[in-house]
């Protein structure tokens, strides 16, 4: 009789410990809980019944090698599996019927079987990612994993979900952008905003202007602390990505689910093309003017890399070499990036440098244009028509409003909302990442430990941001792709602090885009995150404890 109430207790415990890791971010559509788990262990197999669940199948593999050191092997579904029978089995396929909703997922578990069918690959992606949420992060000597039994349907309710990331104002390497590209995956996020170009550094390897990489990847020094500084590091710095690094970044994206997206900036934020090559300013005889108060290394004569931060006047001249330029750089950057889109930047574009110059004085005459913000609308459009031309989109700043949108223009929407709500009601679409909320550079406490940017952006302020503005229709609503979070870095020196940013907040803006309106709640998302801050620890992120250390306004 002891024994029984001995294993009935111990029973109970383990359904006890089972049930609390149902703790998933971003939160399922449904969950239907049931009794008795599933034991994971080495004797579990993963039975592939599409080919398209393969990439799903050697992911979960190779994160449960790398955490844990446990190996669950595959078998494809035409083998027998009357001798399997006695053994876990995970079972990864593909249901086109089972949601209209594209990135959908299924995952049902029972005792004996893990079954995770997907609308789509990605939706098998998705539901692997919930599973490795339900595995419990503490290790023990018999390497097997209480899982709970339980029904789960899921479906994101934005169809773009994103991350950005500069390497321009700093750079990271290669290993820490696959990193980052498992963070977006991991948080069932779907796109990866790359910064690749601007006043600080070009970071992408262009083969017809090698002087790009040569010059234009390296500055002569760095202003140290909040601008303007205490001085110059009087280091050169920089780096940039190869074509090849490239190419192996994007098939690691794809093989999670992630598109990535270039962004190629201009007409402002040229610099460092421009120290590269000084015909593609308006005054290629003018040395490249900073800041009076900030330390400068190095020479001041000719063309420089921007050595801190700001918005600098010297800009692309809109010429025939400057768009022979542009041309040719597309021609390059466009093969190396299946996405449909191209971000060109657009934002923060000085109009002093096309005021001097007789040039652009004339060309505005000539186009009939108003203006300078004509002139800008002239060149981005420009720009369009000739990445229109090799199929893709081009995705802008919320400044290339300025002047008249271009035709088929995508909008980001990073100086408030204004910009997303115009778009939108002009019927273009839109991606809204308004710095209040999105800008991931921002302190997430009162009193941090290093040197950020200002504003004041915390864990609980990014998880109450709604995408959908009030302003917009319901008609006018659907013009609204999703959001996105910006990490600009011009006081994100290493890759350790660049998690420190992202994370909880990462884990916040995923539940934003994928779960519905009326499932956000913060008091039920509170405890789930607690035990995301383990799961951090686990996998060796780092992340902020402010959530810890203050009162959560």
């Amino acid at each position: 009789m002891k024994k029984i109430c001995l294993l009935c207790l111990l029973f109970y415990a383990m359904e006890t410990i089972a049930q609390n890791q149902i703790s998933i971010i971003p939160q399922p559509q449904t969950i239907n809980n049931r009794s008795g788990n599933f034991i994971l262990s080495g004797k579990t197999k993963i039975n592939i019944k599409s080919p398209g669940a393969l990439k799903s199948a050697s992911f979960f593999n190779s994160y449960m090698q790398k955490m844990y050191g446990l190996s669950i092997p595959s078998i494809t579904a035409k083998t027998s599996l009357k001798s399997q029978e006695p053994e876990q089995m995970i079972v990864l396929g593909i249901n086109k019927t089972l949601s209209t909703s594209k990135e959908a997922y299924s995952l049902d578990i029972t005792p004996n079987t893990i079954k995770i069918e997907g609308a789509d690959e990605a939706g098998v992606f998705y539901g692997i990612q919930s599973l490795i949420q339900l595995i419990p992060v503490e290790k023990n000597k018999a390497n097997s994993f209480i899982i709970p039994c339980l029904q789960i349907f899921d479906a994101p309710r934005f169809a773009y979900r994103g991350m950005h990331l500069d390497v321009s104002r700093h750079f990271f390497p290669s290993s820490f952008i696959k990193k980052y590209i498992d963070f977006i995956a991991m948080h069932k996020m779907n796109r990866f905003h790359w910064h690749l170009t601007d006043d600080q550094g070009w970071r992408i390897e262009i083969k017809k202007y090698p002087k790009l990489t040569d010059i234009g990847a390296y500055r002569n020094g760095t202003t140290i602390g909040r601008y303007p500084g205490t001085g110059n590091t009087g280091t050169r710095y920089g780096g940039f990505y190869t074509q090849e690094e490239i190419k192996d970044i994007v098939k690691y994206a794809s093989e999670r689910y992630v598109e990535v997206i270039p962004e190629i900036e201009l007409p402002g934020h040229a610099s460092a093309a421009i120290a590269a090559y000084p015909e593609l300013s308006c005054f290629p005889e003018e040395s490249t003017k900073h800041p009076e108060k900030i330390a400068w290394s190095g020479s001041t004569t000719g063309k420089q890399v921007q050595q801190t931060w700001g918005v600098f006047e010297d800009v692309f001249a809109p010429t025939e070499t400057t768009f022979t330029f542009l041309e040719n750089v597309f021609n390059e950057v466009l093969p190396l990036f299946p996405s449909k889109y191209i971000h060109i930047g657009g934002d923060e574009c000085p109009k002093e440098s096309w005021k001097r110059s007789a040039f652009c004085q004339q060309l505005i005459k000539e186009k009939n244009l108003k203006d300078e913000h004509g002139l800008q609308s002239y060149f981005i459009t420009r720009v369009e028509k000739y990445i229109n031309g090799k199929g893709k989109q081009i995705i802008g700043w919320d400044e290339i409003l300025e002047g008249g949108l271009a035709p088929n223009a995508l909008v980001m929407s990073w100086r408030g909302e204004k910009g997303g709500i115009e778009a939108a009601k002009q019927k273009h679409q839109v991606i809204m990442t308004p710095g209040e909320w999105m800008y991931f550079d921002h302190k997430q406490k009162q009193k941090e430990d290093s040197v950020t940017i200002g504003g004041y952006t915390t864990v609980q302020k990014v998880y109450g941001y709604e995408p959908l503005p009030k302003q917009l229709s319901e008609e006018d609503a659907k013009y609204v792709l999703g959001a996105q979070a910006n990490v600009w870095t011009e006081y994100i020196t290493n890759t350790s602090k660049v998690e420190y940013m992202i994370f909880p907040r990462m884990s916040a803006l995923s539940e934003v885009l994928w779960s519905s309106k009326e499932q956000r709640n913060w008091s039920q998302f509170e405890p789930r995150l607690q035990q995301a801050f383990k799961r951090y620890s686990f996998l060796g992120w780092n992340y902020s404890k402010a959530y810890f250390e203050e009162t959560i306004k």
